[in-house]
């Protein structure tokens, strides 16, 4: 009884969605091909073909609006799990629960190794989804042929991101992430450094910053234009080491170079605003030609488990996901906007479950925001990771198990709920990780002395907050899973995600359903 109201209940909610959404325009916005700086690599050459190959056997409709959601470190065991505690979160079933993005009619496996990295990093995957070429890991926005850290060899190297190219034609473009607007994954739509940790000019250790501008700065310098909508996190890179930080008084910006970049971002026009909490974010009018500049925290956003007990200070990523939507959709030439779940990988990365799969709750929610406010005759929706973290789901627990709990198997199971040493394990677990050792005292020279042998869970809550999953190599942080992840879509070019893909396919996907890039030019037969 429970699944059968669970059903009627997902297609009375997909019912209201599709009762709600706009009518689709009857057509796409006439746009100008343009071949970007990186249509000679080779990555961009492979990726491209295989993108036209599918376009040649399937067709695509042309798109309005792109919107690609990243949920950084999102890797197939996380959404499995996500799913599960969603469900049990929600007093449902979990096993046969149902995510937003579940319900994407496409899917694919994206493989997401980098240029020189066989498990690559949140840089180099972030530039193959908006650039269409395959990179080294740690940089962003530049070809595999700069190298890392060496900022003579971006020149001749930079990439045109989708968002560029987008901004170029007229779209307006957004960005929404709940990790710093600066880190990785978000920077990679318009920064050009050979160093992803070059966030503000502070960060670059003896760097120019104005040889390799750093990525604060290029973000209010951008070159395609301005962003009309950015939130998130991160605003001690874009003001002064002397400018008190609005919200905490024992803290100030970052900056050595003396600009505010906030309120240089606020100089642009009359119409450009910044906000640095929720009360700023309530009081602005979305619906307005106002570009806003979003920084809620002087470094990521809160986790959503630790948001949630401070409700005034920080916008959910949904509500957050709707501004963008709101003030975007108000462009008849469409939009590009990009939303990160950024601290899904944090909490892998600390060992913490409870805080990925909290995060993973809410970019779901953000997802099905996104799905609710567009029509899906106009706008592509692709959600998608840029990579995977070493989470694993095990054991024999019975069905209905709290997923962070012990596992306690089921009748028919192929062992019991104990391993061979007698101790109980838990259904979640890392293979590698801060999990893996507890301090246990200080030895004579005050240093942590490590207990790593496993432990003994039986009167320990593992739903607790800041309970770790027990790891099998000890880490002072997690790292990144090389496995492939999973791509969702829905709308016009949705029909092209589909089988096994490389990472970097998904910008030539996107670029082709947006009309901003030319199809391959096919190479002359040979001569007979």
């Amino acid at each position: 009884m429970r699944l059968a109201l669970t059903a009627i209940a997902a297609s009375l909610a997909v019912l209201a969605a599709c009762a709600s959404a706009p009518e689709a325009a009857d057509t796409a916005p006439a746009r100008v091909a343009t071949s970007p700086k990186q249509s000679a690599d080779a990555y961009y050459t492979s990726a491209a073909a295989a993108v036209d190959g599918r376009i040649t056997e399937r067709g695509i409709k042309r798109a309005k609006n792109v919107i690609l959601f990243v949920g950084d470190g999102m890797g197939i065991s996380t959404i499995t799990a996500a799913r599960i505690y969603a469900g049990q979160s929600k007093g449902l079933d979990g096993e046969s629960y149902h995510l937003a993005m579940d319900d994407l009619p496409y899917s694919a496996l994206s493989k997401t190794y980098s240029h020189n990295f066989q498990i690559s990093d949140s840089a180099g995957t972030a530039t193959a989804m908006v650039s269409g070429v395959k990179t080294l890991s740690g940089v962003l926005g530049i070809s595999s042929g700069a190298s890392y850290g060496n900022c003579a060899t971006v020149a001749g190297n930079e990439t045109d991101t989708l968002f560029e190219l987008a901004a170029r034609a007229g779209l307006s473009a957004g960005l929404v992430s709940t990790a710093r607007i600066t880190h990785a994954t978000p920077a990679a739509t318009y920064a050009k450094v050979p160093l992803r940790d070059w966030e503000a000019d502070a960060n670059m250790k003896g760097a120019s910053s104005d040889t390799c501008k750093d990525i604060a700065r290029q973000l209010i310098e951008w070159p395609a234009g301005n962003f009309d909508i950015v939130l998130g996190g991160g605003r001690s890179k874009f003001l002064t080491k002397d400018t008190p930080d609005p919200e905490y008084a024992d803290q100030t910006g970052e900056r050595a170079d003396g600009r505010d970049l906030t309120k240089e971002w606020a100089a642009k026009s009359a119409d450009h605003k910044v906000i640095f909490d929720k009360a700023g974010f309530d009081a602005t009018d979305f619906t307005t030609g106002v570009k806003v500049l979003g920084l809620f925290e002087p470094s990521h956003m809160q986790f959503e488990l630790d948001r949630e007990k401070d409700k005034a200070g920080e916008p959910h990523i949904a509500d957050m996901t709707r501004a963008a939507i709101t003030r975007l959709s108000q462009d008849k030439d469409g939009y590009i906007l990009m939303v990160e779940g950024g601290r899904i990988d944090h909490g892998h990365h600390g060992g913490n479950a409870i805080r990925a799969l909290e995060d993973a709750m809410a970019f779901d929610l953000a997802i099905a925001t996104a799905l609710e406010m567009t029509n899906p005759e106009e706008t592509l929706i692709i959600v998608t990771a840029d990579h995977s973290h070493t989470l694993t789901i095990s054991g024999y627990a019975q069905r209905g198990n709290p997923i962070l709990g012990i596992s306690v198997a089921g009748a028919g199971g192929e062992g019991g709920a104990m391993g061979a040493d007698g101790l109980p394990y838990t259904t979640l677990s890392y293979a590698n990780g801060p999990g893996a050792c507890r301090v246990n005292g200080k030895d004579k020279d005050g240093k942590d002395i490590l207990d790593c042998t496993r432990q003994d869970l039986t009167n320990v809550d593992t739903l607790a907050p800041d309970f770790r999953q027990p790891a099998l190599v000890p880490l002072g942080s997690e790292t990144h899973g090389g496995e492939d992840v999973a791509a969702f879509a829905s709308g016009p070019g949705a029909n092209l995600i589909s089988g096994v893909i490389e990472q970097n396919e998904i910008f030539h996907v996107m670029g082709r359903a947006l009309g901003l890039i030319p199809a391959p030019v096919a190479a002359p037969a040979p001569a007979k």
